[in-house]
């Protein structure tokens, strides 16, 4: 698939069909993750793939955002004393968090391209998966991403390219 059709037909999938993935699969979405761009090569994130149905039950009970039953889950995290020593505070409190969206980003597009849905979640009790996953507290859960095999085809929603894209100057399309 070329990557401009990866990028528009991936949508947040919220239903899934009752069908696990092959950890092959699992493991090459994340291998996509790690693959992403990190402020200063830093390479500072942390990756936990769950498909234990009972622990995603328990990761369910602690995430709101999560909808639907997922297969499998990925929880992205990020080593904030290793980003902290690479980067100072901006790399622990700013890099971070850009190098956790381009390596879900990348897993979200690379499941796209396997047939697997996916859902970015960020209502979620950190404290809560860190207990539940065992995850010392210097690691933190930034996002989770929900996957499945889909059992909807959301259609997109209308974009507005002309209003938010300008050469040179931003020029006022509503006179704002």
């Amino acid at each position: 698939m070329r990557v401009f059709e990866v990028i528009k037909g991936r949508r947040s999938i919220r239903k899934f069909e009752k069908r696990l993935i092959e950890k092959k699969i699992l493991h090459k979405l994340v291998e996509a993750g790690v693959w992403a761009p990190t402020g200063g090569n830093s390479q500072t994130w942390v990756f936990i793939i769950v498909t234990d149905s009972d622990r995603i039950r328990k990761i369910k009970a602690v995430s709101p955002g999560i909808l639907g039953i997922p297969s499998a889950l990925v929880v992205v995290c990020q080593d904030k004393e290793l980003a902290y020593k690479k980067g100072g505070e901006l790399g622990r409190d700013v890099s971070s968090i850009m190098d956790v969206a381009m390596a879900s980003q990348n897993i979200m597009l690379q499941a796209y391209d396997e047939k697997i849905g996916s859902c970015p979640v960020l209502s979620f009790y950190k404290k809560g998966v860190q207990t539940l996953l065992n995850i010392p507290e210097w690691i933190v859960p930034e996002l989770l991403i929900s996957l499945g095999y889909p059992a909807e085809s959301p259609e997109p929603p209308k974009r507005k390219f002309g209003e938010v894209c300008f050469f040179e100057e931003y020029k006022s399309a509503n006179g704002r």
